[in-house]
Order: structure tokens, then C-alpha cells, then sequence
């Protein structure tokens, strides 16, 4: 499990990073909102847990722009030293799923990511649509019309991205970096794995779901209205 940690306050991302590492998840840190913003984009995350003050952009801002701009649903446990009810209002509005108040014991902390991760799976479970495309995330399986798809694992982290995108355009840059980092290889080696992706997923079908938006990246959708 992938835990983004989005806090302005050094000591407090440390202590979170170190607990949360000792009881097997992998966390990746932000000490401003942009920065959060940035990684909450880009990356691929079970569940954030967002400081509602932050030098550059607060956590409302932050969580609203990601539900409402970018239409990522990651998971969002949002902390904060204010427990006045307008607050929690407010934060569950920006589309926290849960609140919880400084200070807290990491035990609490461990508890109440569990518990929103359990929740999320129920709500959502581990399965993908778009159109008539299914990708069962916990058996990595790929389907459409019933047809089982071989893809590999490249194609499947790209998939997975646009996926849970659609019907949104995602940037070549962004994936890019999900699959390679700071450093991608050459220009051709994205649109080759797109190339494969296509080939599998849209050309024995009549309908494509793979649409390339030219000079800025790719998205799914069943239909090319609006890009």
C-alpha cells in the first residue's frame, strides 16, 4: 500500500513516515500543497493523509481540486489542530473521508487508514470500467465483451492510470513518470507502449476506447466529444 503524507511540519512527517514504514506500507512525503498536489497527481496512491494548513495551498483547496479538476478519488484523511464542526464540514465537503485532530497517536492514525481503506474497498472494490473495457485490479484480468486480454505489465500500469482517469485526458509527461521516473528513456519508447496497448484493447473491437489527444497525452473514453 502507497501512503502520501502531504504536512508542512518536518517532525511530524517524520514520525508519521517512520511508524507507518515499520508496519509495511510505502510513504512518500509533500511539506507544501503544490508539491502535494503534484505527487497526488502523478502518483499512484492507496490513501493521503492531508494537513489542512500548508504554505502554498491549504488542504481544502488541495482535496478540492483533486475530486473536482482532476476526478482522482484516492482516499483523503485530512489532520488539522481545529475541531470546530464547520471545519470538519468543510474539509468533508472538499471531499475528505475522514478528520482527524492534532494531536493524535500514530496507533489512532494506523487505525483510521485501515479502517477508510476497508471502507473505499467495499465502496469501490478492485474493478475498473470504461464502456464495455473491465480490469479486475486484485487478478490483474482484462476483459472486454467477455474477451480475456493479454497485456503486459507495462500495459497494465498505463492502463490502470487512464482507467482510473476517463473519461479525463492524462499527460504524456505524467505517464512518463509513472513509468519511468524523473528520467524517462527516448520520446518513442511512450507511444510504442501505447501502440501495444491499442492494438489489444481497441483494434479487434469496432469501437476504440484509446484516444490520443496530439501535443499533450491520451485518454480512455467511448467517444472522442470534447478532445
Amino acid at each position: 500500500m502507497r501512503i502520501l503524507v502531504v504536512e508542512d511540519q518536518i517532525e511530524i512527517v517524520r514520525n508519521i513516515a517512520e511508524y507507518l514504514e515499520i508496519k509495511g506500507y510505502l510513504v512518500d512525503c509533500a511539506y507544501d500543497g503544490l508539491g502535494g498536489l503534484h505527487l497526488a497527481v502523478t502518483g499512484n496512491y492507496d490513501l493521503i493523509v492531508l494537513d489542512l494548513v500548508l504554505p502554498g495551498m491549504d488542504g481544502i483547496t488541495l482535496s478540492g481540486r483533486l475530486r473536482q479538476e482532476s476526478r482522482i478519488y484516492t482516499p483523503i484523511i485530512m489532520l488539522t489542530a481545529r475541531d470546530g464542526v464547520d471545519d470538519k464540514l468543510a474539509g468533508f465537503k472538499a471531499g475528505a473521508d475522514d478528520y482527524l485532530v492534532k494531536p493524535f497517536s500514530l496507533q489512532e492514525l494506523q487505525a483510521r487508514i485501515e479502517a477508510v481503506l476497508r471502507r473505499s474497498k467495499a465502496e469501490f472494490g478492485c474493478l475498473l470500467e470504461v464502456g464495455d473495457l473491465r480490469f479486475d485490479l486484485d487478478n490483474l484480468i482484462v476483459r472486454r465483451r467477455g474477451n480475456s486480454l493479454k497485456i503486459n505489465p507495462i500495459g497494465l500500469k498505463l492502463l490502470e492510470k487512464l482507467m482510473r482517469a476517463s473519461p479525463n485526458v492524462v499527460r504524456k509527461e505524467t505517464l512518463e513518470e509513472l513509468l519511468w521516473g524523473e528520467i524517462p528513456p527516448d520520446s518513442d519508447s511512450l507511444r510504442s507502449h501505447i501502440h501495444l496497448l491499442r492494438q489489444t484493447i481497441d483494434k479487434p473491437f469496432e469501437k476504440p476506447l484509446l484516444h490520443t489527444v496530439h501535443g499533450i497525452g491520451y485518454c480512455l473514453r467511448e467517444n472522442k466529444d470534447g478532445i
